[in-house]
């Protein structure tokens, strides 16, 4: 998949094919007490109940697949993560006996540390931040000779795009998707599974706005860096959009929307009380982004993907607290 192509639903459904052989579809789910809170009917996805509590697995399970039929066996994989991204590589490694070497910035999350070292990964901390490990990447794997898995692939995003799809088909009609942007693997995922379904959705992306890389880029047209993306959501704390994701986010999103700390705090609270799911920062994105729209959705049907529930317990315990 590329800003050039896209992929047929036929591509999609073998891809899918592929991905639920490794795990099963996740739950979509209309939580009442949700909706009240919206305004509107309101559909979780819900990508946290996978085996690494994050819709990245997917696409993870797709490129090892193919990245060991299509060519010779690497003697390992390595890839620059803040945590789901490489879970998702570990646990596809570990399905096909490869060792994974993974880079995360100094002071990453303990939890997703602990566990990708659980899959069997060996983590190297580099840089303050994702840009600075993702940087680091390239001089390692050619120093011991890896095979690099990117964080923004057509492979990545063909296998991910298998939790749409279940979305799409399980429930009719959708108004609007709320997509958090990390760098833009499960927006486009989003984007190419609405498309090849040939329906009227609007997907909305979410930014934090302590990481405004892809919505000030949606703004100019063309992509635009950061020099900090120091949000709580770490999953999406981007400050270098990826051009072919831009591209394709650009034709494809209806619009972007940037939250707050605050309002992303908010978040976590709400999904908490109303369905008693933890979610990160980013998973809890989508619903920030919701309830700031929530005069122009009232009435809608909406969707909400839960991306992700991967967040240390003192983090989250102030989310729930709603300390500042």
């Amino acid at each position: 998949m590329s800003a050039r192509g896209a992929p047929s639903l036929e591509e999609i459904e073998e891809a899918a094919a592929v991905v639920h052989a490794a795990i099963a579809p996740t739950p979509q789910i209309r939580w009442p007490l949700l909706s009240e809170r919206a305004g509107a009917e309101v559909w979780v996805k819900h990508e946290n109940h996978t085996p690494i509590g994050s819709f990245k697995i997917r696409g993870g399970v797709l490129y090892l697949h193919e990245l060991l039929r299509r060519g010779p066996r690497p003697p390992g994989v390595i890839a620059a993560t803040r945590g789901n991204h490489g879970q998702s590589v570990a646990y596809a490694a570990r399905l096909h006996g490869l060792p994974a070497v993974l880079v995360v910035p100094h002071g990453n999350s303990r939890s997703k540390n602990a566990a990708m070292r659980a899959l069997g990964a060996e983590l190297v901390e580099h840089g303050h931040d994702f840009q600075a490990a993702y940087e680091r990447l390239g001089e390692l794997a050619a120093a011991r000779g890896l095979h690099a898995v990117p964080s923004f692939h057509p492979t990545l995003v063909l296998g991910i795009t298998s939790y749409p799809l279940e979305l799409f088909r399980a429930v009719r009609e959708i108004d609007a998707v709320y997509v958090p942007i990390g760098l833009g693997s499960g927006i486009c995922a989003v984007i190419a599974a609405r498309n090849a379904l040939g329906l009227r959705t609007r997907v909305v992306g979410v930014v934090a706005e302590k990481a405004p890389a892809y919505a000030l880029s949606f703004a100019r047209g063309e992509p635009v860096a950061t020099s900090s993306a120091d949000t709580i959501a770490d999953g999406v704390a981007c400050r270098v959009p990826d051009p072919e994701a831009f591209a394709i986010i650009r034709r494809g999103a209806d619009r972007i929307v940037a939250v707050s700390e605050d309002e992303i705090r908010a978040a976590v609270r709400g999904y908490f009380d109303d369905t008693h799911n933890a979610a990160e920062g980013a998973g809890a994105a989508p619903l920030a982004a919701l309830l700031k729209e929530r005069a122009a959705m009232a009435g809608r049907r909406v969707a909400l993907d839960l991306t992700g529930s991967n967040v240390d317990r003192e983090v989250y315990r102030e989310m729930l607290e709603g300390a500042r």
